[in-house]
């Protein structure tokens, strides 16, 4: 059988929209790619009239061809992969590669070839192309039908200076912008099945996450530690995560518990940790928070509670999931894969010294006196200090210098 050079075209729809700066992007999404890529035989990764353009390694199998494209659908900034091969600039080559992409892209009852013509350097036009290479694989797969609209399979032929590509197996991604291209982000991230969606959420945005665990330590277990260790290696695996701070926070939330009103309590142990979140990202450079808040979802969701949370900090607090519902988000967790992680049982902040009947429209006024019986600016610097930072493979994060602290 002829050989053919093994191809991934990438496809993306969100960057081409962007204009001048569409080259930016363009580059963010190479250098992901080229990084995440590694374990994979790439020789190299091309831009081409409006695509990335993946070269896989002489001799490399169908099966191998198809776990980097699948690698490569989970990446944000990608709207589609297709398999295929390179080959010469000739009706006849092209139609011998596509028969080869076709039997591929088994099984299969119906479809249509959709060719274009990047230069009029090469003189038979789109239309003709789908004619003569839709002649080729009618003679092929004489059992197959040709259908223009609801077909299984559209076999794409792509004419680009002076080589053309061919493919059959096309699948989409996951869209979005690369990670990397609408700066840094801090995300309080627990164990939980919300923030490790809400935190994906804001990589496929383009921002590139830092997480912040508030554990329970040293009044709990370091269980919750390990699950976002977990989580965070999900999120790895396609560089949506650059790093992450596990702050000790038990003995400060018993502090409060001892002091406060019981009902408040939940609300001064939130506002403290968006005083660190945000010590935090003032020294990793990033411009927001982001947590995994759904509104009236617990009693520290209410547009009350939020506000008096909201209001312990200047920097803006996005909710990516503040109008999900809790089947929505499992659903997202679970295509995620991080939902079996965050259904594992583990003591943290979250559930120490809980009161009895928090609070759930809180008073700010309220919430402020309460809170000046603490010394929350040397806590907040004292946390921030004392967090334990891990970095994970994310191809856009890069730490911060020593001069922001």
């Amino acid at each position: 059988m002829e050989e053919f050079q093994r191809i991934i075209l990438v496809h993306y729809h969100e960057i081409g929209l962007k204009g001048r700066n569409r080259g930016v992007f363009e580059k963010r999404l190479q250098k992901n790619l080229e990084a995440l890529l590694g374990a994979y035989p790439v020789v190299t990764i091309h831009r081409i009239s409006g695509r990335l353009l993946v070269f896989l390694r002489e001799g490399t199998t169908l099966e191998v061809a198809n776990q980097c494209t699948d690698a490569i659908l989970g990446v944000p900034g990608v709207a589609r992969a297709s398999c295929g091969f390179k080959c010469d600039l000739d009706i006849k080559v092209m139609g011998r590669a596509a028969c080869i992409a076709l039997a591929e892209a088994e099984p299969f009852s119906t479809f249509k070839v959709s060719a274009r013509r990047n230069h009029t350097v090469f003189p038979i036009d789109s239309m003709q192309m789908n004619r003569d290479i839709g002649e080729v694989l009618c003679e092929r797969f004489p059992e197959k039908r040709v259908q223009m609209k609801g077909q299984d399979v559209t076999v794409g032929v792509e004419a680009v200076e002076g080589t053309a590509y061919v493919y059959a197996r096309s699948v989409r991604g996951i869209g979005g912008l690369p990670v990397g291209s609408s700066g840094k982000v801090v995300c309080l991230l627990s164990s939980g099945i919300d923030s490790p969606v809400a935190t994906w959420r804001m990589a496929r945005r383009g921002a590139v996450p830092i997480g912040v665990h508030f554990s329970g330590r040293p009044q709990t277990s370091d269980a919750s530690e390990y699950l976002v260790d977990d989580i965070a290696h999900v999120l790895e695996r396609t560089g949506c995560i650059g790093r992450v701070y596990v702050v000790p926070f038990g003995d400060y939330q018993r502090e409060i518990s001892l002091s406060c009103p019981p009902s408040l309590r939940v609300i001064l142990y939130r506002r403290l940790m968006f005083c660190v979140a945000e010590e935090l990202a003032r020294r990793e450079g990033a411009g927001a928070l982001v947590t995994g808040e759904s509104l009236g979802q617990v009693a520290s969701q209410t547009l009350d509670n939020i506000r008096a949370t909201n209001d312990a900090v200047e920097l803006p607090v996005l909710r990516p999931l503040i109008g999900s519902d809790k089947l929505e988000i499992i659903e997202a967790a679970q295509e995620l894969g991080t939902f079996e992680i965050s259904s594992m049982d583990a003591p943290d902040c979250c559930t120490l010294f809980m009161p009895r009947n928090p609070e759930t429209h809180a008073k700010l006024e309220a919430v402020r006196e309460a809170e000046v019986a603490f010394p929350v600016e040397e806590w907040v610097t004292a946390l921030a200090d004392a967090a334990e930072p891990h970095d994970y493979a994310c191809p856009a994060y890069k730490p911060p210098s020593k001069s922001r602290r």
